[in-house]
């Protein structure tokens, strides 16, 4: 069995997460894992990619000089901010093939058309971050999954997908850093999608569950249901707020501001048993100290974790799926592991919740951090990586793929997995021009085109042209229309009104008990 090694890397905008995996059939044993305080990233985008290749390269290097090999390309994941769903259909008549059961390549063919058919409002800027298949229909049922559809038959089949688009000058600043480094990128990864890969089973997908992924400047929301990804989207607030209203009431540096809520963060001051009373001693130098009690670091905490809890509900309302979560809510990402955090969004939302920690479908004996919530993401990229089959990261490519190219290879064509009968040459007394459409379609699908006019019968079989039935007169797929209203409309506007109601609510809380504290540090 073919060993393998893929890298994968997680640019967040707090750390850059590196792994790597031995990847060997289904088995994926993760070897190293490290994190690099990231720079030059901001809400998970490349804002800097000058000052975000630095970081990048010292956790390249680091593996390099650990491990004692040379990484050549690497798998990443895509911004998980400034995302927005829309809906695409696409349809694939079958023809004289109708009476043969439908492939899984047939399936795949027709997310790519309607993939690369969708009319982007501006294509200069716009980027196809990935799309999921909602349901399928054939000439005698409809809703089904991609599961069910194949192997049944029927004259055409036409899919519903959700299509996530995002900012294309994101893409090309993560191609920018990754050329100056001289690494390729084998694949970019729609993070949610993969992430749900680690932390989710299978029964929780079917059941209906959300997925919260808390990270330092963006919260996302994926919602499963019936086994497919039908709702996401992100706000922008995660652990980075938390971190700055501590360092702003408290009057303390950023560093250690970040450190006390990662020692002793809790939401929820009023449960506090053991550390509602300690207090914190800060000592600067040629400076006095001062006191902080922790209950006052707590209740800094559970403002700002509240307004971003009620953002949270605030989308899963908008997705239309909040009665079918049977499996409640599952958090996960760096920020996920906040004291009493789990049992706050339980509190406010009426769901069960369970953190989501990366499940047990790989080995990593001995690595330090594989299996924490902030290795989710880079985990589901091998996990996926392995599926997908991917080379492996010690083989350079002979060049490094443009982003479209990367993210959506050329369409296989579905003829070719049907029995199509031989086709052999009718003679011909003189040659015969070629119609016009045959030299223009045939090369659209990635077939050479024909050096020499066809009509001259060649001695063998095998240098003979594509017979008609190419996949031009097979495949036509309607262009889609655009659907101004989708599933689940956005409302701009809100993040303004959730900023007001933190900074306002923050501000109560803070006065009011920094007034009492105080009083009681004087005293």
């Amino acid at each position: 069995m073919e060993e393998r090694y893929i890298a994968a890397i997680d640019l967040g905008s707090f750390k850059i997460a590196l792994s790597i995996a031995r990847v060997s059939g289904k088995n994926v044993e993760v070897i190293y894992y490290s994190e690099t305080p990231s720079d030059g990233i901001n809400y998970s985008i490349v804002r800097n990619p000058k000052r975000a290749e630095v970081p990048i390269r010292q956790a390249i290097s680091k593996a390099e000089d650990e491990l004692k090999i040379k990484i050549r390309q690497v798998v990443l994941g895509l911004p998980r901010y400034s995302v927005f769903q829309e809906v695409a259909a696409g349809q694939l008549p079958r023809g004289e093939y109708k009476n043969e059961y439908i492939s899984f390549e047939e399936i795949e063919a027709l997310k790519e058309i309607a993939l690369q058919t969708y009319p982007l409002d501006d294509e200069n800027n716009q980027f196809i971050y990935g799309a999921v298949a909602q349901s399928f229909s054939t000439d005698d049922e409809i809703q089904l999954s991609e599961h069910d559809v194949i192997g049944t038959l029927s004259s055409q089949v036409t899919g519903n997908f959700k299509i996530f688009i995002g900012n294309r000058n994101n893409i090309v600043s993560i191609d920018k850093v990754f050329n100056n480094l001289g690494v390729a990128i084998a694949k970019k990864y729609f993070i949610p999608d993969v992430t749900a890969k680690a932390v989710l089973s299978e029964e929780e997908k079917d059941n209906g569950v959300a997925l919260i992924d808390f990270g330092h400047g963006v919260t996302s929301v994926t919602i499963y249901s019936n086994g497919i990804m039908r709702h996401y989207s992100a706000i922008p607030f995660g652990g980075s707020n938390v971190s700055r209203d501590i360092r702003t009431l408290c009057a303390i540096s950023p560093e250690l501001a970040e450190n006390i809520k990662c020692a002793y963060g809790a939401c929820q001051p009023n449960k506090l048993v053991n550390l509602s009373e300690k207090k914190l001693q800060i000592r600067y130098k040629d400076a006095p100290f001062k006191e902080i009690p922790v209950k006052f670091i707590s209740s800094i905490i559970d403002a700002r974790e509240r307004e971003i809890v009620d953002a949270i509900l605030y989308q899963i309302q908008e997705s239309n799926l909040k009665d079918e979560l049977r499996s409640g809510i599952v958090i996960t990402g760096g920020a996920a592991n906040m004291t009493l955090l789990s049992k706050l969004i339980e509190e406010m939302s009426g769901y069960n919740v369970r953190i989501g920690y990366p499940k047990n479908r790989f080995s990593a004996e001995g690595i330090q951090g594989a299996f924490e919530t902030g290795a989710a993401s880079v985990i589901g990229m091998l996990l996926a990586s392995r599926d997908d089959r991917l080379p492996g990261c010690l083989n350079a490519p002979a060049s490094i793929p443009t982003p479209w190219e990367t993210t959506y290879p050329p369409i296989e064509v579905p003829a070719a997995t049907a029995q199509v009968p031989a086709w052999e040459p009718e003679p011909i007394p003189e040659p015969a021009p070629v119609p016009l459409d045959e030299p223009v379609a045939i090369p659209e699908q990635g077939y050479p085109a024909a050096a020499e006019p066809v009509g001259e019968p060649e001695p063998e079989p095998a240098p003979v042209p594509l017979p008609p039935v190419s996949q031009p007169k097979v495949v036509h797929v309607a262009k889609p229309q655009r659907n101004p209203h989708p599933e689940q409309p956005r409302k701009p506007g809100w993040g303004q009104v959730i900023w007001k109601k933190i900074t306002k609510n923050v501000a109560e809380v803070v006065d009011k008990f920094y007034t009492s504290v105080t009083e009681e540090v004087n005293e």
